[in-house]
């Protein structure tokens, strides 16, 4: 299938971001390679089409975690986005940045300050567009477009206030370092519609001669001579094929499809690899290691005497209703994120940023799929922001085809367990505050009968779920780190000519939802490519 400069394997958020700055250099060639289609369902740009999209193999790889001892046995959907835009057509749409000491963390793990938050702070403002405009934190003009959202809900105004009574102030901003504080989200949305990495990153740049896009592509293995990557074998219109690479091939599939990739390849860990008949290639422990994600714990709040998006939802007056005001005004109930307000707290005193994160929405339902219910309430889960739990993704076989085991370990670390009764107990505190009184907020999911911390142990391993934010399984450290598996400027150790750039590389998770910050540091691993060509030439 020919040669190119650089093969980027993966159409996702970092993909895309890639494809677009690496191409801006008229100099060199350009693949994008992306398994899934190239998405123009109209549900990928209608907010609310998540509902749609997530465990639909249309849009979602679909996967399943390994029965999880944290979550008592059960086996949860772990979804991950398919094709151009990856998660981007298919998640939440809340522009986090995370903490600038999360990025502080990173430069301390990699001995390598480019990582801190003040020169990643920088690359975050010149890929925004923001509806905030141009200020000391925010920028306008970039691809990554960030609204308000265009709905409102009474019942969150109050919860907001319950929040303040419960000693979390008001905030302004999440997205200046120290996000403490309650507030709607920002979202990235135009105008009422989804706007994803392939919306911001790749439509406008379409035409550009030398980027080559090719989707329906499923990427088997790495093409290797030696310590030499030289392209990648991939299936297409079931024919096996490869394109090869003359500077670089970069691995931007997340940080579920990376390491499949990687061992496929026989790159990671050779235990694993040699029980699966894969000869190894190169010797890397860490690859599928270090496997973090945040784990929600649900509560659902009944209420009275105020109108939720059960009642709306479950009325076909109101159906109809939010279908003409999205219609005619590209706002309400249709425009939803999956959670409309935020709440950043502090687990206990001890802690010196938030650890905790609180999405709450007007709705309610038993799990993912099912039904609204048909009496008011109010979801509030909340999510640990810096989990001790490691998990792993670890191939099954040499197929391409065949998903990879994934075990995220959730609630295995005892200082998880006992943040998730500090989490629940805090959200007790909320729903007890004043503020709420008048609609008589009853605990409905987990249930009050839950008091002892042993009690709460076993409650939040009944309603944890995932909020589908993977990161860390081909993290990136130092040399003297034998399990990282990229240096600090991506490429992965001990081979040539290869690279990975996607949230797999973050050694450690960011406080808060992880899209924006893979755009973020998708963007930086571009300068980086391109430093390392112009300094050989």
């Amino acid at each position: 299938m020919g040669s190119y400069d650089y093969v980027i394997v993966g159409g996702g958020a970092a993909g895309c971001v890639l494809a677009n700055r690496l191409s801006a250099n008229k100099d060199v060639t350009v693949l994008l390679m992306e398994a899934g289609n190239d998405e123009k369902w109209i549900w990928t740009k209608i907010p609310v089409g998540y509902l749609y999209c997530i465990n639909n193999p249309r849009t979602d790889w679909c996967y399943k975690t390994e029965p999880e001892l944290g979550l008592n046995g059960r086996s949860i959907i772990y979804a991950r986005g398919k094709g151009l835009g990856g998660s981007t057509l298919i998640n939440a749409m809340l522009y986090l940045r995370g903490q600038a000491r999360d990025y502080d963390e990173w430069a301390a793990l990699t001995k390598d300050d480019s990582w801190s938050w003040d020169n990643c702070f920088s690359v975050f403002k010149e890929v925004e567009d923001s509806w905030r405009g141009n200020n000391e934190s925010h920028s306008s003009g970039g691809e990554w477009r960030v609204e308000k959202q265009r709905l409102s809900w009474e019942i969150l105004d109050h919860y907001a206030a319950a929040a303040t009574q419960a000693g979390v102030p008001s905030s302004s901003d999440f997205n200046e370092g120290n996000n403490f504080g309650v507030s709607q989200f920002d979202v990235n949305q135009k105008r009422g519609t989804r706007w994803s990495s392939v919306r911001g990153f790749i439509d406008p740049i379409r035409d550009r001669p030398n980027l080559t896009i090719m989707s329906g592509v499923l990427s088997d293995k790495l093409a290797m001579e030696g310590k030499q990557v030289n392209g990648v074998e991939f299936i297409h219109g079931g024919e096996e094929c490869v394109v090869m690479a003359n500077k670089e091939v970069i691995l931007s599939a997340g940080a579920i499809g990376s390491p499949a990739i990687l061992q496929r390849s026989g790159i990671g860990d050779p235990a694993q690899l040699s029980h699966l008949d894969i000869p190894v290639k190169h010797e890397l422990v860490g690859v599928g290691k270090n496997l973090q994600d945040h784990l929600q714990l649900r509560t659902v709040l009944k209420v009275e005497g105020i109108k939720t998006l059960n009642q709306t939802a479950n009325s076909l007056w109101g159906k109809a209703m939010m279908g003409l005001e999205y219609a005619f005004n590209r706002s309400g109930p249709l425009t939803m994120a999956p959670s409309q307000l935020g709440l950043f707290a502090f687990s206990d005193k001890s802690v010196a940023t938030p650890d905790l994160e609180f999405h709450i929405q007007p709705l309610s339902l038993d799990k993912f799929g099912d039904p609204l219910h048909t009496f008011p309430a109010v979801t509030a889960s909340v999510a640990d922001l810096r989990p001790q739990s490691r998990g792993t993704v670890t191939i099954t076989d040499k197929n391409p085809h065949s998903a990879p085991k994934i075990a995220p370990n959730y609630l295995t670390h005892e200082t998880d367990r006992l943040k998730a009764v500090k989490a629940l107990r805090l959200t007790r505190h909320i729903l007890k505050q004043p503020a709420l009184a008048p609609y008589n907020p009853q605990e409905y999911l987990p249930g009050s009968e839950y008091q002892t911390d042993e009690e709460l142990m076993k409650a939040a391993g009944d309603v944890g779920t995932t909020i589908f934010h993977p990161v860390g399984t081909c993290k990136m450290g130092e040399d003297s780190d034998p399990t990282a598996v990229t240096d600090s400027r991506l490429r992965v150790r001990g081979l040539k000519g290869l690279r990975v750039v996607d949230a797999s590389i973050m050694p450690t998770i960011t406080s808060g939802n992880t899209s924006s910050p893979t755009i973020m540091l998708a963007a930086r691993g571009a300068k980086m490519i391109l430093e390392d060509h112009f300094d050989q030439t």
